[in-house]
């Protein structure tokens, strides 16, 4: 009788676990939608799109700028370590130049963003949302979706490439000053490695990837706070969960978007 008692406790723990994804799921596709339709009032919206832009994407500047840098040089010491013993250390720019623009420079990114622009949609609209600000904007016929999720939305689906592209260009730059203070390769040396095994479909791929991942932050984190309930608690509990979320689904859409291209181009 206890056991059965379990077995039905857990079965049912599950169902809801599933039926609350499935609703998150819905929720998001949703808001997607409305935002997406919501764009034809793009040109009202443009000074708050700027706005949004300025604080996504100017502000996080320096943090996107430290964390490429570094990410370039630890490849390059890393790689440094192993190419060394095969007389090879000439050739890291390529191992440098290729793992900024598939993986690093768009995932460490989407990363920092998630955590520093993500949470902060989340943190606002779920204090909007719990104080019922949300529900005085739908009753002066104000669509959230067009008024306060739009704008942020397409704010990081313009400034994540952008950013990507900064930190690629940064974490390359700093791979080779390590490679030449380190291990005596010089710079011409390092770039030619560059230029010759870094194509247009490693950069194109990265940027998508990237375009992608500012949409899936801004839907998340916006969508969490919409959802926020129960005072202060729930806007913690939707901050924690956005940033949680969007981690999770950055991972799981970087591999198909490597496996589609790998398909595309192979």
């Amino acid at each position: 009788m206890g056991r059965e008692r379990w077995m039905k406790s857990n079965i049912q723990l599950i169902e809801a676990q599933l039926l609350g994804l499935a609703d998150r799921c819905g929720f998001y596709m949703v808001l997607l939608g409305q935002v997406l339709q919501s764009l034809r009032s793009l040109k009202r919206r443009s000074r708050d799109v700027l706005d949004q832009m300025n604080l996504c994407g100017v502000l996080s500047f320096p943090v996107v700028m430290l964390i490429g840098a570094f990410s370039g040089m630890i490849l390059a010491v890393q790689a440094g370590i192993v190419f060394k013993a095969y007389g090879q250390e000439r050739e890291i720019g390529r191992l440098v130049a290729i793992a900024m623009t598939r993986e690093m420079g768009p995932v460490f990114t989407a990363i920092i963003l998630t955590g520093r622009v993500g949470s902060a949609m989340a943190a606002e609209l779920g204090t909007m949302s719990v104080s019922e600000e949300i529900d005085a904007l739908r009753v002066m016929s104000i669509d959230p979706a067009e008024f306060l999720v739009m704008p942020r939305f397409l704010a990081l689906v313009i400034m994540c490439p952008l950013l990507t592209i900064y930190a690629d260009l940064i974490g390359v730059i700093g791979g080779a000053v390590v490679g030449n203070l380190q291990l005596d390769v010089g710079y011409s040396a390092y770039f030619e490695s560059c230029k010759k095994q870094l194509l247009n479909k490693d950069i194109y791929g990265g940027l998508l990837k990237s375009l992608v991942f500012g949409g899936i932050i801004s839907i998340v984190g916006c969508a969490q706070g919409l959802k926020a309930q129960n005072g202060a608690e729930g806007v913690g509990r939707a901050t924690r969960n956005s940033v949680v979320i969007s981690f999770v689904m950055i991972t799981m859409f970087d591999y198909f978007i490597n496996s589609f291209l790998r398909y595309l181009y192979d």
